[in-house]
C-alpha cells in the first residue's frame, strides 16, 4: 500500500493535500482497497461550506455505498469531473487522478488534528 508522506490523513480514511488554504482531499489506498471497485462517486456539496466530520459526499462499490467525512472544515469549491467517466480511477490512482474534491479551509487549526503518513499507518495495522 501507499501512504505518501505529504499528506495528511483522517480517521475516517481520507487523505488531505494541503497547498495554501486549498485542500485537495480523497480516500486514502486503504480505503479503496476494503471496498473494492468503485463505480460511482456522489458530491452534491459544491458550493457549501462542510464542517469537520460531516459527510460531503459518498462513493459507490460493487457491494456497498461509503459516505465520505470532510476530515477539516471548508467550503467545497471543485469535484474531480473526471471521476464520473471513470470512478475507477479512485481504485488506481487514489492520490492523483482519484481525488475528490477541492475545498477552501476555513479553520486551518482542525489540520493538527490529523494524522502524517506514519500514525495512519499505526492507525490500520501497516
Amino acid at each position: 500500500m501507499n501512504f505518501p508522506a505529504n499528506l495528511k490523513y483522517s480517521k475516517e480514511h481520507e487523505w488531505v493535500l494541503v497547498e495554501g488554504n486549498t485542500a485537495t482531499i480523497g480516500i486514502t489506498d486503504f480505503a479503496q482497497k476494503e471496498l473494492g471497485d468503485i463505480v460511482y462517486v456522489d458530491i452534491n456539496t459544491i458550493g457549501d461550506t462542510v464542517v469537520k466530520d460531516a459527510v460531503f459526499g459518498t462513493v459507490e462499490a460493487v457491494k456497498t455505498v461509503s459516505d465520505l467525512f470532510m476530515p477539516v472544515a471548508g467550503k467545497v469549491l471543485e469535484f474531480n469531473s473526471g471521476l464520473e467517466a471513470t470512478p475507477e480511477a479512485v481504485n488506481t490512482d487514489p492520490y492523483g487522478a482519484g481525488w475528490m474534491i477541492k475545498a477552501e479551509i476555513t479553520n486551518t487549526s482542525e489540520l493538527d488534528s490529523l494524522m502524517d503518513a506514519e500514525a495512519y499507518k499505526k492507525l490500520i495495522g501497516a
